[in-house]
């Protein structure tokens, strides 16, 4: 997935790479079958359960 340019002015919040970036990412796992990776915890594989006995 493409990045988005750094901006030569002061950044307004929220308006940081990173979070251009997550946006993005979260915009492209509502419709995309191949999902984009968004943050560690997002997009983490579910952990197991332990078995009970």
């Amino acid at each position: 997935m493409g990045k988005p340019k750094k901006r030569t002015s002061p950044r307004a919040t929220g308006a940081r790479r990173s979070h251009l970036l997550l946006k993005l990412a979260r915009a492209v796992n509502a419709k995309s079958p191949v999902k984009a990776f968004t943050t560690r915890r997002e997009s983490a594989k579910p952990v197991a359960k332990p078995v009970a006995k």
